[in-house]
């Protein structure tokens, strides 16, 4: 990469760290420190302004680089992301939005300890909480990294660790300092920079095509090293029955654990009424809609400009695909369209992940004061504001965010980001929805629930390939796989729905008909919601 590349591209990177920071310093001047503040900014955002920021917080650097990447390298199998990740809002509007934001307060665990024993149910779900906002974290590290290595110079380790921390830096003051009004803010500028990008980036795949998306597809299959397979199913997911069956689980983690993301979940509380959280979730359809059917063009452009095996050098998970597609678009290596056009792409990239990371470190920094701390803190001590708590909490998250994302930087970033899923549909999901719908459902199948699903979700990934055991794994020196699927949702989430079942219809605690009767009321009618 030139030095005119770098020096346009990290300009740009500097312009909007200086405006996001800019953003936070204003925020936090005129904030009034109280934890609605802190964690829902207020509840001050119009369906509009929070339909953006969900966007914002959605599009990650897992849709915008892995997706692509993913395509570029596997074709149709690749696209089975984008659909995984569009479909999921569907649960979400229908059965998630309106009534969490009409039960809770700052937290998932606010809806389910509405009509349980507060402490066992707070410490269950603030722990899942705090594990799935970690794992996708992680991912955002590893795309910021993969990213700025290939700016300065290909494959520089120190660069991309030093990126890595950097990063983990940038989140925790922005967390720190601004709460979730300056996290809204920087999610909305972010969410207007990346659809602006992207646009244009699948104008021009098109306009080299001249309109034929026949023609595109023809030539990413040409360009592939795969032919006519790469447009068929099977080409990643496809031949053994495990490969088949990773799929499935796949799918289910994408279609459900959107339903059960801490920092989405978050984000509904913003807005004042309920209704207003159900007319967010339609704008963020739209928006995210419109983005991953761009995607789809920009990974298969990837694959018929640039080439699979040229992406797979750069990158071998195909994260840099859509920088490199920036670059042969604007006229290629040393031209000046394509500088312009590889730093533009780049540092919307780095937008993303600097907006996503923050949305995700308020989220869990809330798990931790608002459900854990407060829950475990022994009632003789010395007391300590929430606010103040979640402070010192993203720092903690922070640091181990970047210790993963360092462990994990040759990992592709949607493929973390489906661990991500599938712990949170295992362990979040079934114990919102026995909440919100089982009448009888109990304190003992609550925490059940949550523990029969993030257990199995993570000792599955453990003894999975993505592990040990494969050339490619997180430690390929050694051998301890024994699950041979590389998502665990398959099992893992049945066995949330199932542990949630079993605690409920063995506890000696009877179901509290009262509190049931008043969540039922209130989430369905928003009265006495906060």
């Amino acid at each position: 990469m030139t030095g005119t590349h770098q020096t346009l591209a990290l300009v740009l990177f500097s312009a909007f760290v200086a405006v996001t920071l800019g953003i936070t310093t204003w925020v936090g001047r005129n904030r009034h420190g109280s934890a609605e503040e802190f964690y829902a900014g207020g509840r001050l955002f119009s369906p509009m302004e929070n339909g953006f920021a969900i966007a914002g917080d959605y599009m990650s650097a897992a849709s915008f680089l892995g997706i692509s990447g993913l395509i570029a390298l596997f074709g149709y199998d690749g696209l089975l992301y984008s659909v995984g990740f569009l479909v999921a809002w569907l649960v979400v509007l229908f059965l998630v939005a309106e009534l969490v934001r009409n039960c809770g307060r700052f937290t998932m665990a606010d809806v389910v300890a509405s009509r349980m024993r507060e402490r066992p149910v707070r410490i269950a779900a603030g722990t899942s909480s705090v594990t799935v906002s970690v794992l996708y974290l992680v991912a955002q590290m590893v795309g910021a990294g993969s990213l700025v290595a290939l700016l300065l110079g290909g494959k520089s380790g120190a660069a991309q660790a030093w990126t890595v921390v950097g990063v983990g830096a940038l989140m925790v003051i922005y967390v720190s300092l601004g709460g979730m009004r300056a996290t809204t803010w920087i999610q909305i500028v972010k969410a207007v920079l990346l659809m602006g990008g992207t646009i244009a980036l699948t104008v021009l795949v098109l306009a080299r095509f001249h309109g034929d998306f026949n023609q595109l597809l023809r030539s990413a299959a040409a360009r592939s090293g795969h032919g006519s397979d790469f447009l068929a199913p099977g080409l990643k997911y496809g031949g053994s029955w495990t490969a088949r069956l990773d799929f499935i689980s796949l799918g289910l983690a994408l279609v459900l654990g959107t339903a059960g993301l801490p920092h989405i979940l978050s984000r509904f509380y913003t807005v004042p009424t309920a209704r207003a959280a159900r007319r967010s979730v339609i704008w963020s359809i739209g928006l995210i809609g419109s983005f991953y059917l761009m995607t789809i063009v920009l990974g298969f452009g990837a694959a018929a400009i640039v080439g699979s095996s040229a992406v797979r050098s750069s990158n071998a998970a195909g994260n840099t695909a859509v920088p490199l597609l920036a670059l042969d678009l604007g006229g290629g290596a040393g031209s000046t369209g394509g500088t312009v056009l590889f730093a533009i792409v780049a540092a919307v990239a780095f937008a993303t992940i600097l907006a996503v990371v923050a949305g995700i470190t308020l989220a869990s920094s809330a798990s931790v004061a608002h459900d854990l701390y407060a829950s475990l803190r022994r009632p003789g001590g010395k007391p300590y504001s929430e606010v103040a708590v979640a402070r010192i909490a993203a720092a903690g998250i922070g640091v181990l965010a970047i210790a993963l994302g360092l462990l994990a930087r040759d990992l592709n970033v949607a493929f973390l980001v489906g661990l991500a899923f599938a712990v949170a549909a295992s362990a979040n999901l079934p114990v919102l929805l026995y909440s919100l719908f089982w009448r009888n459902f109990t304190t003992r199948g609550a925490v059940w629930s949550v523990y029969g699903g993030l257990v199995p979700a993570l000792a599955l990934v453990v003894l999975s390939p993505v592990v040990s055991g494969s050339p490619t794994s997180l430690f390929p020196g050694v051998d301890f796989q024994f699950f041979p699927l590389e998502n665990p949702g398959l099992v893992s989430i049945p066995l949330g729905f199932l542990a949630g079942w079993l605690g409920t219809v063995t506890s000696a605690e009877p179901p509290d008909e009262a509190k049931h009767a008043e969540t039922e009321v209130r989430a369905l009618t928003g009265a006495g919601a906060v």
